[in-house]
């Protein structure tokens, strides 16, 4: 049997990725403008177990890879220490912002806290962007902040959602523990270009169907890659608890979603 979600898996997937030709960068850096030939915007959403993160920012550092992870202001995520450490490895550092959810749809509310959480994050890196944690129980969407004020005035250069040309790159997701997550995700999916990837025959499951797909030259020239390294262990018992964790998670998430169709 093959097993996927293991971090040697992971090495593999970025080492062929390098072998097709694609640069790593930041989304500051997509931001900015840098945007020419072969490119992976690589990031990752510390939901949880900041020290797999640590994990997953050690093995990108040794072969030389730069990407952005954002880090949620919850006890489960924040660990000042391993920010600090992640940071100076030259990976980017941003904010994993669920204000809305927090302040229970309180805008106002949720403002103010975002701007305390951010200048806290602010004093162990360089926060540049941001990103919204999509609290699928939640019945607010974080993102809707920004119909009322602009992160741009607080120094903030992009969001994800937000700020990225998803007409011009595919996204790929790890959301729910596979790579064709988007089906029963809440809000990890980008909408009015799924049935376009999808036809163009960029859904995958595993994370051997996207190595086939890097060798058999398969993949458009852009990409943006989120993973939450909570999910990739060596083989063991957390290993499988985030397999058993996941697959009741997703039923739920199924529930959600049907729910709201």
């Amino acid at each position: 049997m093959k097993l996927d979600f293991t971090r040697n898996k992971y090495q593999q997937l970025l080492i062929s990725l390098q072998t097709g030709g694609y640069s790593f960068i930041t989304f500051a850096d997509y931001c900015k403008g840098k945007r020419e030939g072969r490119f992976v915007i690589l990031r990752h959403d510390v939901d949880l177990r900041p020290d797999s993160s640590l994990a997953t920012a050690k093995i990108e550092y040794e072969l030389g890879i730069r990407s952005v992870y954002y880090f949620r202001a919850v006890p489960e995520s924040w660990d000042e220490i391993i920010i600090k450490e992640i940071a100076g490895m030259g990976h980017e550092v941003g904010y994993h912002y669920e204000s809305l959810t927090i302040c229970n749809g309180n805008t106002e509310a949720a403002y103010e806290d975002f701007k305390k959480h951010l200048n806290e994050l602010r004093c162990l890196a360089t926060v540049e962007t941001i990103c919204m944690h999509g609290s699928p129980r939640s019945p607010f969407d974080s993102k809707d902040i920004w119909k009322t004020y602009d992160y741009k005035t607080l120094g903030i250069i992009g969001e994800p959602y937000l700020d990225t040309v998803f007409s011009q790159l595919l996204y790929l997701t790890d959301t729910g523990r596979r790579w064709d997550g988007y089906k029963v995700s809440v809000r990890d999916k980008i909408e009015g270009y799924q049935e376009e990837w999808d036809a163009k025959g960029w859904s995958f499951h595993s994370t051997d169907d996207i190595i086939k797909a890097l060798q058999e030259n398969r993949l458009p020239d852009q990409l943006m890659i989120t993973t939450h390294p909570q999910r990739w262990f060596d083989f063991g018992i957390d290993w499988m608890k985030e397999l058993v964790f996941q697959n009741i998670k997703n039923i739920v998430k199924r529930i959600i979603v049907s729910r709201k169709s």
